[in-house]
């Protein structure tokens, strides 16, 4: 028995640095500044690999600065990403076919919007507070917060009788690649 526990600790700590530096990579770690702080995104391009490569090159290219958070519901989830803050905008680039996996989601996980078509998401994301579980399969997971949940948590709520949508809605200052930080 302690011959088997050893070797379970000698696995865990040959784990422990790939965990380390794949939670520390800068080419797939987002900043996302609001007025309140700043949320730090983990991207999971093991799970979704497409969606992470148009969020990074939507970040690079300064399109999430300034963009509101559009539909907000208190205990689920807060939603941006569209320009045009209607929840009908997305960016000039194609659209992403879907990238379902069954890795649950959980309070801050990162996953993209779209419409009925699963293969519709394009730059709209939310970040989940609660209950968003049975999202995991239907909407692509592709980021986790790592630091910042409270600041995700102060975001300005929605309306809940109208599915969310925020008046005078809080939005993103700026938006990097922890790489391309200044």
């Amino acid at each position: 028995m302690k011959r088997l526990l050893a070797a379970g600790a000698f696995v865990l700590a040959g784990l422990a640095p790939a965990l380390a530096q794949q939670a520390n990579d800068p080419q797939n770690t987002v900043f996302l500044d609001t007025k309140d702080g700043r949320i730090t995104i983990r991207l999971r391009p093991d799970l979704a690999p497409k969606h992470v490569e148009q969020i990074k090159a939507l970040t690079k290219q300064g399109f999430y600065n300034g963009v509101v958070f559009h539909r907000v519901i208190d205990g689920f989830m807060a939603q941006t990403g569209d320009p045009t803050g209607t929840g009908t905008g997305k960016s000039s680039l194609p659209n992403i076919p879907a990238e379902f996996t069954k890795t649950p989601y959980k309070r801050g996980s990162v996953g993209m919007a779209r419409s009925q078509s699963p293969d519709s998401a394009n730059s709209q994301f939310f970040i989940c507070y609660e209950g968003c579980g049975p999202l995991t399969g239907q909407y692509t997971l592709f980021g986790e917060v790592v630091s910042g949940m409270d600041v995700a948590d102060k975001i300005k709520k929605g309306d809940a009788a109208a599915n969310g949508m925020v008046s005078n809605p809080d939005k993103i200052v700026k938006m990097q690649l922890a790489a391309d930080a200044k």
